[in-house]
Parts: structure tokens; sequence; C-alpha cells
């Protein structure tokens, strides 16, 4: 009644969790297959956390940059473990916050360089978040409506096309910018041979490669970087969602000649990486690399079961059922039968489920979608 009406919500109160499960205010169970949009990745009451929350909170919540953060400190170390390349992590609090630093930094590099390469070509449906940096990047239209003009400096090439990201250089050019895997596009893979192009090119330019891995990142795929399954050595790559735990949290991480433009006062966050966010986050990181396996093993198991109903993308616990026109009502079926997904672009089911899911639970959920469908 008194929030602004800005989400197309689904008829179901939710009032707590456990493990895998989500309870409504009736009571009723239901299996969560969408964590969050991706976020809870260790279920619910996950004891963990719980206890770093508790203790936290009696320590310190919040200190603002202004000072050492050593907890920040900790974080990045771990981050940069699984990036290499002598990187620097800065903290924010969301996807879209981390891409628009990511922006900012990507520029700033060309700016100490003294050249004016200010553009970024980004890709269709794609999606990089809400606010006007990240909304200018995303190559979708529906999303753009109502709030012209965007920012300059984008362009837009077709996804897994290479010819068309050729037709879009210019000089003013200075990155590429994609997900490895688009998640609100529709679980739209990237495929291996567009990417090893994208980063020939890349070299040969002198371009920055921009990787969001907002939603992919933190093991969702089956390693902790998505860009890891493939040769890539991107330049940014940004993370937030599920490196929280449900905390919220976002991180861009920069090679070392990117950091090496960012100066002190270029950029900034109130809240972001603080004392409470950084120590779940780290706990949440620590736990994700045990998991690491399960959401491979398990992922595999899904996809192919998955597989018994219609044409299936994506890898780990980032998948998607191709149903068409159908989805919204294949939806509102499995919600009737306590099971929790959502829909994607071009009517595609997602499912981005806690890491700590198991066989049993496929196969419950399969059954079910078989009386369905």
């Amino acid at each position: 009644m008194f929030v602004l009406d800005t989400y197309k919500r689904l008829p179901v109160t939710f009032v707590r969790g456990e493990g895998i499960y989500l309870y409504d205010d009736k009571g009723k169970r239901y299996v969560d297959l969408i964590s969050g949009i991706g976020v809870n990745l260790l279920g619910y009451g996950d004891k963990g956390i719980t206890e770093i929350i508790k203790r936290q909170s009696e320590k310190l919540l919040h200190i603002s940059n202004l000072f050492e953060n050593p907890w920040q400190e900790r974080l990045a170390e771990r981050l940069v473990r699984h990036f290499g390349d002598e990187g620097k992590v800065f903290f924010c609090n969301s996807g879209t916050e981390a891409n628009e630093a990511g922006i900012k930094f990507l520029r700033k590099y060309w700016h100490k360089r003294g050249e004016k390469r200010y553009r970024i070509i980004t890709f269709n449906q794609g999606f990089h978040g809400r606010t006007y940096g990240s909304l200018s990047a995303t190559a979708q239209e529906k999303f753009h409506k109502g709030f012209e003009p965007l920012l300059d400096g984008f362009d837009y090439a077709e996804f897994n096309n290479f010819e068309s990201v050729k037709k879009l250089l210019k000089k003013e050019t200075g990155g590429i910018m994609l997900e490895i895997i688009q998640g609100e596009g529709g679980i739209n893979e990237a495929e291996r041979e567009f990417l090893f192009k994208i980063q020939e090119l890349c070299n040969s330019e002198g371009l920055l490669l921009f990787i969001d891995e907002v939603q992919t990142g933190v093991g969702r795929t089956g390693k902790f970087f998505a860009y890891k399954h493939f040769d890539l050595k991107p330049d940014i790559v940004t993370l937030a969602k599920g490196l929280g735990g449900g905390v919220p949290i976002g991180a861009t991480i920069v090679s070392k000649r990117v950091a090496e433009a960012v100066e002190r006062g270029d950029h900034g966050s109130t809240f972001g990486g603080n004392p409470l966010a950084c120590e779940v986050a780290l706990y949440v990181v620590s736990r994700t690399e045990e998991l690491m396996e399960n959401v491979e093993r398990t992922g595999e198991y899904f996809k192919r079961r998955l597989s018994e109903l219609g044409r299936v993308k994506g890898r780990g616990l980032m998948l998607g059922l191709e149903l068409g026109e159908r989805c919204y009502e294949v939806l509102i079926k499995l919600l009737e039968r306590g099971i929790v997904a959502n829909c994607t672009g071009n009517g595609v089911l997602r499912f981005l489920p806690p890491y700590i899911i198991s066989v049993d639970i496929v196969d419950f959920v399969i059954e079910n979608m078989k009386k369905i469908i």
C-alpha cells in the first residue's frame, strides 16, 4: 500500500526459511530454486552466517571508508587470489554499483593515458543494472523506455556474433563489457570461439575486457568465476548477489594496470565494504570453495533431468528451460506445488538454487514439472 509499485510480485508471502526451504505466512513449505535471484548461496538459516552477524554486530557494523578497514583487506585478498594479476578491489553495495565503478575505472584508465577511448561495446539481451551508467550499458530497449536520454558511450553488438563487434570498433572504443551467461536475458551462454575472438581482439587493439559476473560469480557455474571455464584474462570483473549470502555487498576487481590509473578521490561509497558485510562475505567465499564440487556435480544432474522436458541452457546451478509463452503459467503451477523459480527473457524458466541442493530435491522438482508440462 505504501511501497512504490515497481515489482510484479507473485501471490505468496514468505516469512521464514530453513536450508533450501521457504515457508509462507500460512505455514506451507516451498523448495527454493531461485535463492533470492542468485543471492542466498548457502540457503536459509546457515549457522555460520548467523553467528557472524551476531558476533560482528556486537563489535562494529559500520565505520565508513575514512578509516582503515581490516575486514575489507581480508576479503579483498581472498577475491584477488581467485582473480590473480596483482588485482585490487573496490567494495560497494550492489551489482549495478559494481558495474558503475567498473565503467568509471575503464574510462579513467584511458584518461590517465591521455587517450579519448571512452566508448564500451556491450551486447543485446545483456543486463548490467538500473542506475544510469549500467542502464545505458544494458542493451535492452524495454529497460530504457521512459528514462531517455541515456548516457553516451555505449555501442550494442549481437551476442555470439563477432563480426557485429568488429563493425562497432571506433578509435574511441576503450573496452568490451559482457556476461559469460546472460542471466536476465534468458540464460544465454557465450560460445567458446566467440569469447576466444573477443580476447584476441582486446589483446590486439589494447581494449580492456570487462566481465560482469554479478550473477555468474562466486561459484554459480561450477568455478569461482565463470570466465575461468575459458582462457580469458579480464581487466575488470564485477561481483555482487551471492557474495554476501543475503547481506548486500558488491565488488569491482581490476587488474594491476587499471588499478594504477585509479587515484584517491576518484570513486567512493559510504556503506561499501562495511565490517559486517565483509566478514559475512569472507565466510560465504570460504563455504563456496567447499561446495564447488556439489555445484558442478548436482548442476550437471539437474541439467540432464531438465533436458527430459525441453531445451536447457546454462551450466552449474545457473540453468534455464525454454518454455516460451507458457513460462508464467508453469511458474504459477510450480508455486502451487511448493516450488519457487522465475521466468526471465524470452520465456525461459530460470533456476538459481542454493548450492546445498541435492539430487533428491532435483528429482522431486522434475517429477512435479513432468506432471505440469
